[in-house]
């Protein structure tokens, strides 16, 4: 299995809080999975609440649980009741760590394969998720946001 190395994880998330800076986001709390669903690399800046790693995590855990961004995953939750009950039967299956709203983007190689997640949580879901496909990109690699 690839995945992504410490010095990227890192980089990521380097690139994260820079791009955050820069928009004048809130305090953001960022969290980088190998493609096993590992942690590799997270940082809370200064000022992010408390539940930022767990939010960060589930973002990100969950676009590697399904194959897909988060954004669509949250797309899932919201349609009819099949969908919601599906994914709140995958988020029990998955020990309540599956967080159904964008900011969780996969992280791909220049051939498509999957290398991990990222997932970004302190401002509004869609700025979370701006700065995770602005750093991904940024450093040559393929964001799939969903």
């Amino acid at each position: 299995m690839i995945s992504l190395s410490l010095a990227q994880a890192s980089a990521i998330v380097e690139a994260v809080i820079a791009t955050a800076r820069e928009l004048e986001c809130r305090p953001l709390g960022v969290a980088v999975l190998d493609a096993g669903g590992h942690l590799k690399a997270f940082a809370r800046e200064d000022g992010a609440s408390i539940l930022r790693p767990q939010i960060a995590i589930g973002k990100a855990w969950g676009a590697l649980g399904m194959g897909m961004g988060s954004r669509a995953v949250a797309k899932m939750a919201a349609e009819g009741s099949v969908q919601q009950a599906f994914i709140a039967a995958l988020d029990g299956l998955a020990g309540g760590r599956v967080v159904p709203a964008p900011g969780g983007v996969l992280v791909r190689d220049a051939e498509g394969q999957l290398l991990g997640a990222v997932g970004v949580t302190g401002d509004s879901s869609d700025r979370d998720e701006s700065c995770a496909v602005a750093a991904i990109e940024g450093l040559g690699l393929g964001a799939d946001p969903g």
